[in-house]
């Protein structure tokens, strides 16, 4: 019996090395159109923002200042899809490049367990890659002084977007990958009184980059659909490995039983 089971987990762990293909196949199309609707979103909020959030402060730059943003915003782009992208230069392509600062365990692409992690993984550094994009976006926007640069924007961003109480309070209706804030400062004055600072920045989110372009959200129920398959051969595996532990556990009873 055990010798039957071990045969059929031997199965599985042939199909979770066609499905793991499947699924790296599907990530590197995924991170393929990913790259160019980040970029084309980053261009669209950070026109929204210059536009309508600070229309002022950017009609005050030079053209040449103008023209320096918006190369340097272009520039972050292109490297946020290389980044994105540099996983199919690799010896190995299911090693993600990006993933290479984290120090991860070799991981067995015939154990399904294993493939959820390593999705795991991928999932986290995708959403690493927006995050970082944004903060080094926001940080360009203070240098150009159409943010305020006498606020800590980073932590503050950081508050905001997380669950924590305390948290700056966040206004509706924002346009697209734009985070719109109320901050409580405190005044100038000698007058103990504080003022709320309205601010706008950049704020990549994954779920409206999505929404927004379909060839990557077609993309992404790809992959969606190929986790629901991984998800099932999971379950079949563990269950076989319960079966071979107990028939183990039987036959060792056996072989150890006599009659008194």
């Amino acid at each position: 019996m055990v010798e039957q089971i071990n045969r059929d987990i031997a199965a599985l762990e042939e199909k979770v090395k066609v499905i793991a293909t499947e699924l790296e196949n599907a990530y590197i199309s995924y991170l393929t159109a990913l790259g160019q609707g980040v970029s084309k979103q980053l261009m669209l909020a950070t026109y929204h923002l210059c536009t309508q959030g600070y229309p002022q402060e950017f009609v005050s730059l030079t053209i040449s200042q103008r023209q320096q943003l918006q190369q340097e915003i272009r520039q972050l782009t292109q490297q946020a899809a290389v980044q994105l992208l540099r996983h199919t230069q690799t010896e190995d392509s299911l090693e993600f490049s990006f993933l290479a600062e984290e120090e991860t365990a070799p991981i067995s692409f015939s154990d399904p367990v294993e493939l959820m992690k390593w999705q795991f993984q991928v999932e986290n550094a995708i959403a690493h890659t927006l995050k970082t994009l944004s903060s080094k976006t926001n940080s360009v926007l203070q240098k150009a002084e159409i943010l305020p640069n006498n606020l800590p924007l980073a932590p503050l961003l950081e508050a905001a977007t997380s669950a924590s109480d305390g948290a700056p309070e966040m206004m509706s209706g924002s346009s697209p990958n734009l985070l719109n804030l109320l901050i409580e400062t405190d005044s100038d004055s000698e007058s103990s009184e504080s003022h709320v600072t309205h601010i706008i920045a950049i704020h990549l989110r994954l779920i409206e980059i999505e929404f927004a372009d379909t060839t990557v959200r077609a993309k992404r129920n790809q992959i969606r659909s190929i986790s629901g398959k991984v998800g099932k051969l999971e379950r079949e595996y563990q269950k076989k490995q319960r079966e071979r532990d107990v028939a183990q556990a039987e036959a060792a009873w056996r072989a150890s039983w006599f009659e008194s």
